[in-house]
C-alpha cells in the first residue's frame, strides 16, 4: 500500500481502533499455484497479550468454500492479507475556496484502511467453532436492546450450522494503516471538506472530522 508520510497511521492502537470500528474484511489468500483468492467475511481482532504472542483474527468461512480445501495441505498455515475498510467518501472540488480563488482544484478520495498481514491456518474444531460464531454473535447482537443469543436457537441446530464452517485465525504479523483525510491542506480547506460532507452529503459529524482532516472539537466550534 502506497503510504505518504502525512497519511501513515503509525499506531498499533490507532490501527486496532480501527479494525474493531469496521470489522467486515476483504481476506486475500495466494493458493500453491499463485492464484489469488479474496473473500469477505467479519473478523474479531485479540491483541496481544500475556496469552497471546502477537494480534490474532479470527472467524469462519462456509465449509464449501474452494478455500478449505486449498488450504487444508498447508499445516504452517498460509500468508494472508486482511484489509478493513473504514470511512470513504468522494471529494468534489466545488467545496475548496481555491474554486473560488483561482480555480485550479482537482476533486480527490479521501478514506481510512488498515491491511494486516499474517499466517493463516484454518481450524476444524467444534468446541471452537461454537465459542466463535459465539463471540461474533455477542459482538453484533450487544448494542440491540433484546440482543439475540446462539442459545435462542435449538442447540442441535447450531451444532449443525457449526459443521458447515471451517474457523480461520490469523496470527498478525504486520500492521499498516492509512489515513488520507485532507490532513496536509490549509485548515480553511479542511474546514470547508466538512461543512460539505455534513450539508450535502449528510455525514455525521464524527464521520464528517475524520474524513475532514480535522479534530471533532474543531468541526464542532466552525
Amino acid at each position: 500500500m502506497y503510504q505518504p508520510p502525512q497519511f501513515r497511521i503509525d499506531s498499533r492502537a490507532e490501527c486496532h481502533r480501527a479494525i474493531e470500528e469496521a470489522p467486515f474484511a476483504t481476506l486475500v489468500t495466494r493458493d500453491a499455484s499463485g492464484e489469488l483468492s479474496a473473500d469477505h467475511l467479519p473478523l474479531l481482532l485479540t491483541p496481544a497479550g500475556d496469552e497471546w504472542p502477537a494480534d490474532t483474527l479470527c472467524g469462519h468461512i462456509a465449509r464449501a468454500n474452494p478455500l478449505v480445501k486449498r488450504l487444508a495441505s498447508f499445516q504452517e498455515g498460509i500468508e494472508a492479507l486482511a484489509i478493513f475498510h473504514g470511512p470513504q467518501v468522494y471529494i468534489t472540488p466545488s467545496w475548496y475556496p481555491a474554486k473560488r480563488e483561482h480555480g485550479k482544484v482537482v476533486p480527490t478520495w479521501n478514506y481510512q484502511v488498515v491491511h494486516a498481514h499474517g499466517r493463516l491456518r484454518l481450524i476444524d474444531d467444534p468446541h471452537w467453532l461454537r465459542e466463535m460464531v459465539t463471540a461474533l454473535t455477542e459482538r453484533f447482537e450487544g448494542e440491540r436492546q433484546r440482543p439475540w443469543r446462539i442459545d435462542d436457537a435449538p442447540d442441535d441446530y447450531i451444532a449443525a450450522m457449526c459443521r458447515a464452517i471451517v474457523g480461520i485465525e490469523i496470527s498478525v504479523e504486520r500492521l499498516t494503516g492509512k489515513r488520507k483525510a485532507s490532513q496536509h491542506k490549509p485548515l480553511e480547506e479542511r474546514r470547508a471538506i466538512q461543512r460539505g460532507l455534513r450539508d450535502e452529503y449528510g455525514v455525521n459529524e464524527r464521520d464528517a472530522a475524520s474524513l475532514g482532516g480535522i479534530s471533532s472539537s474543531s468541526f464542532a466550534s466552525d
